[in-house]
């Protein structure tokens, strides 16, 4: 099934898309991977997504991608006597331990390693900011603060702690639990969420073992300060924006969710883009012309990928929210400064021979009348290359791995296509031809670029650039062995 975009989406499944009917129609509109949320839906409904996922690849023999988002573990103040109190500016409000009914002055957080982190002057936030708090005096087991700005809280509302790093591991119980389920059930990738370190996603990692590959969701102050390191450990990263948004000024979101995207590009991994990008799309068929512009930014700074959460999860037109981002996308990278943008952004990384061949790619591609790119790869590394590239081409990445095509699901401008065992490099430039022609990239009379690593079916060689000719029979006549 050929786009014609290079940016992906990702499409959250839930109650109003669960159906084998829903789950393609929203791959036909444009869902290239999708995500199954683990804070909601028990183990059962899970694997029969996953399932019916499978099943429309089978039938569309379309190769899709599959991301499993952890819950990670949820801050939360307890219950109160009345059901919710009015919280007013500059009243005194505690936060303690004690296994009370909460009350106008106080409230039960079953948290102690928070306390054990908070110092003065720290603010807390409750309900997604709506409930600012300043912390005045602490200790092991309450935090004594003043109300900065007032509202209504009630029960078991969420807490953010921006101002300190928490001595809390990103994986609780129950994400150890879910990790394991959804590795052996077989998804792609992994999304982590509250990643404030490196060490978050090593332990995840050393968990996974090598079943899928590890997305950091970046929604903290202190993922933010840490990202090179993050990064470097990661396979790739979502800017997760509504956690960020509560955590830090809104307005420090733009710039951060711009650099974020460039470090990953640089680095050659994919970067998601997510949360609130068509959330009036929920309850109606159109969107705001807001959200359009926030979807075409994040298409012109260059992303991977950009995600629908409840609006397909949950709102009553996934359908067309899918459509909608589709649209936007295709129009936007026709667009004369989409290219002037993303070609001014290319960073000029020539450390290995992969990337001197990927760089050298892009640019006979762009001078000559070359109609794509097409990629052999077994770990999916060369293929990434090729996307950090931006070429103006389409890119076909041609593995013998089903488990790599469908991690590259998720990354800028690739195509994937299965092959089988390679020996000969003749035999890899037939394979090219033959896919540039079925997908529609290419006619006979065209020629591709064909990069490779020989020997075979071996990580990090890439050390072959050829330009080939589509027609076959040039290939057997002129080629060599």
């Amino acid at each position: 099934m050929r786009r014609l975009r290079n940016v992906k989406i990702v499409a959250t499944l839930g109650p109003a898309s669960s159906s084998y009917e829903m789950i393609r129609a929203l791959h036909e509109a444009g869902a290239d991977v999708f995500r199954l949320n683990m804070s909601h839906g028990s183990h059962a409904e899970i694997a029969e997504r996953h399932a019916i996922i499978r099943q429309v690849e089978k039938d569309l023999d379309s190769t899709i991608g599959i991301l499993a988002d952890l819950q990670g573990p949820k801050l939360r103040v307890g219950v109160f006597a009345n059901g919710e109190e009015e919280l007013v500016e500059g009243a005194a409000f505690r936060l303690d331990l004690t296994d009370q009914e909460g009350s106008v002055d106080r409230v039960t957080l079953p948290h102690p390693e928070i306390f054990a982190a908070l110092e003065p002057g720290a603010h807390l936030l409750v309900n997604d900011g709506k409930i600012r708090l300043k912390v005045e005096a602490c200790g092991t087991d309450f935090a004594d603060c003043t109300v900065i700005t007032g509202g209504t809280i009630s029960n078991r509302k969420g807490v953010n702690v921006p101002d300190v790093v928490l001595p809390l591991a990103a994986l609780s119980d129950k994400d150890r639990g879910d990790l394991e389920f959804v590795a052996e059930l077989g998804v792609d990738w992994l999304a982590l969420s509250f990643v404030q370190r490196a060490q978050d996603v090593i332990e995840a990692r050393e968990l996974c073992k090598g079943r899928a590959a590890i997305l950091s969701k970046i929604e903290k102050p202190a993922g933010v300060k840490a990202f090179e390191e993050i990064l470097e450990v990661s396979d790739g990263i979502m800017v997760a924006r509504g956690d960020l948004g509560v955590e830090l000024p809104v307005q420090n979101v733009p710039p951060i969710q711009k650099r974020l995207i460039r470090r990953c590009r640089a680095a050659a991994k994919p970067v998601i883009v997510a949360t609130q990008m068509l959330e009036s799309m929920i309850e109606s068929p159109m969107p705001t012309r807001a959200e359009v512009s926030d979807v075409a930014t994040a298409i012109y700074e260059g992303s991977d990928a950009i995600m629908l959460s409840a609006e397909s999860a949950a709102g009553e037109y996934p359908i067309e929210a899918v459509t909608t981002m589709n649209n936007v996308a295709i129009e936007v990278e026709s667009d004369p400064t989409y290219t002037e943008i993303i070609e001014a952004s290319r960073t000029a990384k020539r450390a290995t021979v992969a990337d001197g061949i990927v760089a050298a790619a892009r640019e006979i591609a762009e001078t000559t009348d070359i109609k794509a790119i097409c990629c052999f790869t077994s770990s999916g590394t060369t293929a990434l290359l090729t996307a950090r590239e931006r070429p103006r081409v389409p890119i076909i990445a041609m593995t013998n791995s089903v488990k790599t095509a469908r991690r590259l699901a998720l990354t800028w401008g690739t195509k994937c296509v299965i092959t089988g065992e390679l020996e000969r490099f003749k035999q890899a430039v037939v394979n090219a031809a033959r896919a540039a022609r079925s997908g529609g990239y290419a006619e006979p009379t065209d020629q591709i670029l064909v990069t490779a690593g020989v020997p075979f079916n071996t990580p990090g060689t890439t050390n072959i650039l050829r330009v080939a000719p589509c027609d076959e029979r040039l290939i057997y006549n002129t080629d060599p062995e």
